[in-house]
């Protein structure tokens, strides 16, 4: 029920006056009956109005509020981390070798921003807009991510924004954004894994994180397919 018209309230009100004015008939006895009446009338509408504007005031302050907050774009309530891609991400084809069913596909999005933690917090976008631009389900990219980082918790993510366990000549590799450490796992996986051939996750895993390997003292690289696998079924 919509608030009340105070117009109106106001012709109703001196409806009724004049209702009870032709009732009486004319005469002084009864005009001053008509006057008296008609002030106390007026006194009580007066009465009556001020409490309906009164009503009305937080009424029409709520449903602008309400208003606004269903105005307010979805970028308010949801903040992305900001894609600052300084590094230069080259552009790597989809190749005839790739048979593998880890090809970019859609993705269910507040599900998978909904399960990003800690440095991938707000990070959804950019795993699904890296995965478009090589051709990568981004439920892989994230799978992997969060495996690697313990769902962005890792001092390598927080410190590096190594979010993939990416190597350099140094050791691990520093990035200017997690964007770009996304970027570059995708770029990595497209290049050296997936146009390779290796169809599984499993095979990505056999090289990605090799048992047994020199720098892995100790032994994380056992649970690499098993980690990144739940995740992707979780996920998909």
């Amino acid at each position: 029920m919509g608030p009340i018209n105070s117009n109106w309230l106001f012709q109703t009100a001196m409806s009724s006056l004049q209702q009870t004015s032709s009732m009486n008939g004319s005469g002084a006895a009864n005009s001053q009956s008509t006057g008296m009446s008609g002030s106390f009338m007026m006194l009580l509408m007066a009465a009556m109005l001020e409490n309906v504007q009164q009503m009305q005031a937080p009424m029409q302050q709520a449903s602008t509020t309400n208003s606004l907050a269903f105005m307010t774009p979805a970028s308010a309530s949801y903040n992305p981390a900001v894609a600052n891609l300084t590094m230069e991400h080259k552009d790597v084809a989809t190749s005839s070798a790739d048979q593998s069913d880890l090809k970019f596909r859609p993705v269910q999005f507040l599900k998978l921003d909904g399960q990003l933690e800690g440095k991938l917090s707000g990070t959804a976008v950019h795993f699904i807009e890296a995965g478009k631009k090589y051709d990568i389900d981004p439920n892989l990219l994230s799978a992997i991510a969060v495996h690697e980082t313990g769902n962005g918790s890792s001092r390598a993510a927080n410190e590096k924004n190594n979010i993939a366990g990416m190597m350099g000549k140094n050791g691990l590799r520093s990035y200017d954004s997690v964007a770009d450490s996304i970027y570059d796992m995708a770029r990595n996986l497209r290049q050296n894994y997936l146009n390779q051939g290796k169809e599984s996750i499993a095979q990505i895993g056999a090289k990605y994180a090799p048992v047994g390997a020199a720098n892995d003292p100790t032994g994380l690289n056992n649970h690499w397919t098993q980690g990144v696998s739940k995740f992707y079924t979780q996920l998909t």
